[in-house]
């Protein structure tokens, strides 16, 4: 790759998706990663942690859902840039707002709210990358937004730990000031404040990115922009989209489920030492962001979207039969190599987003490319319901295991179907409407 090419794919416009990325997968991972340290501080124990856990996370992805579909219209209608700005600024009070909750509803509620927010981001950025970057270096540019975005999730590990770790420093005045931290169990409130502030940071570099020219160039013309009827009264389009929302289940079944309640999975197969959950997510999104990076050079390798994301769902089938495969005599480390297998197999995020912004004009492309990876995100609540189901159904007696494999197994059937049945974007112009 040439120094041009490569300070090309390294541009402003890159960068700043990256970094909004980065805070958007800090936020949206952080319940995942403090969900017990935090119900405990609200004062919940046993069996609530794991129900209220569901719940709270349900309730965050019907936030996401529903942003999905309002930042997205957003975008065709006003530009990709007011979705960056507005997106940003109402999950970064949202987070603020987090580190005062006083119990269970006031936490759901303030995390649909920064759902909500978080919906915006993901789309908005790449839209926006596949636009101003070269066909040719499209799925190798929204793949480094996804890469550095993803650590995010160890950003949010870090933060969470950090003091804990502050606690083991030599300095006396540290180690008390962390230590009063931790025992006034106020911790996690910190680490959604840090959020807010990182969120607010982000918006001093969103100063200087421009808007796309594909959209500036239809922005003021006649032609319907985010009309989401032009999507669900066209049959072509409608299969599309479906379609392109199917492929992207198999993420959040792992990392909603899988990765999520890793803890409970332990337990029930018998693991003596306890699973830490956050250090399962992180431990996974260290090697999402490797996948993601890497997925996209491999996808351009192959001058295929589909055969380099066919290649990565049979190392997820593979992370699955592996995870559910551990028995009694297994450990804390087994578990967490698994995650970290099965966190490089699932990098394709990045790749399916791309996909669904290749296959529509710039009249609904931002519409698309935001609504689809939050529907997909809001899916998990079907996902834990379903899995809920099968485990709970005395006629079925599935018990917890079986029912996550059994949800798997559905999970993958259907996404699989549905990249065989996709069309190929690799290469696609992208500069045309949808009549």
């Amino acid at each position: 790759m040439t120094t041009k090419k490569a300070i090309g794919l390294l541009s402003v416009p890159v960068i700043v998706a990256a970094l909004g990325y980065f805070v958007d997968i800090y936020d949206l991972l952080l319940f995942s990663i403090i969900r017990i340290k935090s119900l405990s501080g609200l004062g919940l124990s046993g069996k609530d942690l794991e129900i209220d856990g569901k719940l709270i996370l349900t309730i965050q992805m019907y936030g996401l859902l529903t942003g999905g579909f309002l930042w997205g219209i957003m975008g065709d209608k006003k530009g990709r840039l007011s979705v960056l700005f507005g997106s940003i600024l109402l999950y970064s009070f949202a987070n603020i707002a987090n580190g005062f909750v006083q119990n269970v509803t006031q936490y759901a509620i303030t995390r649909f709210i920064a759902g909500v927010g978080l919906a915006g981001e993901l789309g908005a950025g790449i839209t926006l990358v596949s636009e101003l970057i070269p066909k040719e270096k499209r799925g190798i540019a929204t793949s480094i937004v996804a890469g550095v975005g993803l650590t995010g999730a160890i950003g949010a590990y870090m933060v969470a730990h950090m003091f804990d770790w502050f606690v083991m420093w030599n300095n006396p005045v540290v180690h008390n000031w962390a230590q009063q931290i931790i025992d006034s169990k106020s911790d996690w409130r910190i680490c959604y404040f840090i959020g807010g502030v990182l969120g607010l940071l982000l918006l001093i570099m969103r100063v200087s990115v421009f808007e796309s020219g594909m959209y500036t160039s239809v922005q003021h013309s006649k032609v319907k922009k985010g009309n989401f009827m032009m999507i669900l009264t066209d049959p072509k389009r409608l299969k599309t989209y479906f379609l392109s929302y199917l492929i992207g289940l198999p993420c959040w079944y792992v990392i909603g489920i899988l990765f999520t309640f890793s803890k409970e999975f332990g337990e029930h197969f018998g693991i003596k030492q306890p699973i830490d959950s956050g250090k399962s997510v992180m431990f996974a999104y260290i090697f999402i962001s490797i996948g993601d990076l890497l997925i996209g050079f491999f996808s351009n390798y192959l001058k295929s979207r589909k055969k380099a994301l066919m290649f990565f769902y049979g190392l997820t089938i593979a992370g699955i039969i592996i995870y559910f495969f551990q028995s009694s005599s297994g450990t804390d480390t087994q578990m967490y190599a698994i995650c970290m297998f099965l966190g490089f197999a699932t990098g394709f995020w990045a790749l399916f987003v791309t996909m669904a912004a290749e296959h529509f004009g710039t009249n609904l492309r931002a519409t698309v490319t935001t609504t689809i990876p939050n529907l997909v995100r809001g899916s998990v609540g079907i996902m834990i319901a379903m899995f809920a189901f099968f485990e709970k159904s005395p006629q079925l007696g599935l018990g917890y295991i079986g029912a996550g494999i059994v949800t798997g197994i559905i999970v993958m059937t259907i996404s699989t179907t549905a990249v065989l049945m996709t069309t190929e974007t690799f290469g696609k112009d992208l500069n045309y409407i949808e009549e």
